[in-house]
C-alpha cells in the first residue's frame, strides 16, 4: 500500500517559500513562520500572492511534488511539475481507447455508476442520520431522489453508448442537487441552496463546493500523472483544449464523498457563518481568508480518515483513494484488469 503524503496549502499574502536543507521553509516579511520536511510532501498549493524560490521549485520537480498556483478564490492559474512520468505505451493505449467507442462507453459507465451511487449514498446517509428531523415534505423529496438515483444506476448498468450514459449523468446530477438544500440543517437564510452556480458561484454553498472541487481536481490530476496517465485525455468528459478531462472523470467518483459531504458538515456544524463569505459587485460569493483556512484544515483532516477500499479490500486514508483509482485505471488500460473498478462509497 502506498504511503499517504500531505499537501501543503499556503494562503498568507506575501508568503515566501524556500528550501533549507531537506526542509521547506515558509517566511512572511523575512520572519520564519514554519518549516516542513520536504520528503513528507506530495503536493504544494499556493493561493493568492505567494512566492516560491527557484531552488525549491527545482527540488519539487526532481522529487515529483507538483506545485499548483491558485487565485485567492481557488481559480486555477498554473502548475509546475517535473518530467512526464510513465510508460509511453500506456499513454498510447489511453489515446487508442479514447477513440474506441466501445472502450469509451465501458469507462464512462464506470464513472457514471460511481458518481450516481455515491450521490445516492450521501442522500441515504442524510436520511439515516437526520431523516427524523426533516420536514415531511423534505424527507419525501429526498426519498424520491434516492429512488430516482437507484433507477438511473440500473439504467446505466445496461449496454448503452457513451452519449446516453452522459445524459444519465446529467439526469442524476439534476435529481441530486434538486434536494441538496434539504440536507442543509443550518437555519441561516444565507446558506439556502437554489441550485448549482459555477462561474462565478452565487451563494456560500456553491462557493464551498467550487473551492473543494478545485482542490480535488488537483489531487486527481496529480494521481493520474503519478501513474503515467495523461490527465487531458478523458472518456466521460470530452477533450477540450486546456481542460484536464481525465482528471475531471476521476473527480466525479469523489465529488459526493469528499467535497459535498464536507461542505455540508462545515455548514451544519456551524464551523462557517455568514461573516466567512463576501460578495463582489458581479454577484460572485467568495470565502474570506479565515474561511479558506478553516476549509483547508477540515479538508486535510477528512483526507486522513481511513476506510476500506471496495475493490482492494484494504484500509487506506481517504486522501489516498484518487491514487489507488488512478493505479487501477492504469492497470485496466494495460490489460491487467478486464474492467475498471470504480470507487463506490459504502
Amino acid at each position: 500500500m502506498r504511503r499517504y503524503l500531505n499537501t501543503l496549502f499556503v494562503q498568507t499574502e506575501g508568503a515566501w517559500l524556500r528550501k533549507d536543507g531537506t526542509n521547506l521553509v515558509v517566511e512572511v516579511d523575512g520572519v520564519e513562520k514554519g518549516r516542513v520536511p520536504a520528503h513528507l510532501l506530495g503536493g504544494l498549493v499556493c493561493l493568492g500572492r505567494v512566492g516560491v524560490s527557484p531552488p525549491l521549485l527545482a527540488h519539487c520537480c526532481e522529487s515529483g511534488v507538483t506545485v499548483t498556483f491558485l487565485s485567492e478564490q481557488g481559480r486555477f492559474l498554473a502548475r509546475v511539475e517535473g518530467p512526464v512520468a510513465g510508460n509511453v505505451l500506456l499513454r498510447k493505449e489511453q489515446y487508442r481507447r479514447s477513440d474506441d467507442l466501445t472502450a469509451t462507453a465501458a469507462l464512462v459507465r464506470s464513472f457514471v455508476l460511481a458518481k450516481t451511487l455515491n450521490q445516492r449514498a450521501v442522500l441515504r446517509r442524510a436520511l439515516r442520520d437526520h431523516g427524523d428531523g426533516m420536514a415531511e415534505e423534505a424527507r419525501a423529496a429526498v426519498e424520491a431522489a434516492e429512488r430516482r438515483l437507484t433507477d438511473i444506476a440500473r439504467r446505466a448498468e445496461k449496454d448503452q453508448g457513451a452519449d446516453a450514459l452522459r445524459g444519465l449523468e446529467g439526469e442524476a446530477a439534476a435529481a441530486y442537487f434538486a434536494v441538496f438544500d434539504h440536507l442543509i440543517r443550518a437555519d441561516e437564510p444565507l446558506f439556502r441552496f437554489r441550485g448549482r452556480s459555477r462561474r462565478p458561484p452565487l451563494d456560500p454553498v456553491n462557493a464551498l463546493l467550487s473551492f473543494l472541487y478545485t482542490l480535488l481536481t488537483h489531487d486527481c490530476r496529480s494521481a493520474l500523472e503519478t501513474f503515467g496517465l495523461d490527465p487531458a485525455i478523458g472518456f466521460l468528459h470530452r477533450d477540450r483544449p486546456g481542460r484536464p478531462s481525465l482528471a475531471l472523470d476521476l473527480l466525479e467518483e469523489f465529488r459526493p464523498v469528499l467535497a459535498d459531504r464536507l461542505a455540508l458538515s462545515l455548514v451544519n456544524r456551524r464551523q462557517l457563518a455568514a461573516g466567512d463569505f463576501r460578495r463582489l459587485e458581479n454577484g460572485a460569493v467568495l470565502l474570506t481568508e479565515e474561511a479558506r483556512k478553516t476549509l483547508l484544515v477540515a479538508f486535510q483532516e477528512r483526507k486522513k480518515e481511513e476506510l476500506l477500499h471496495p475493490y482492494l479490500q484494504e484500509k487506506a486514508p481517504m486522501g489516498l483513494m484518487p491514487q489507488l483509482q488512478a493505479q487501477l485505471l492504469a492497470r485496466h488500460l494495460r490489460g491487467e484488469l478486464d474492467a475498471y473498478p470504480p470507487f463506490v462509497w459504502r
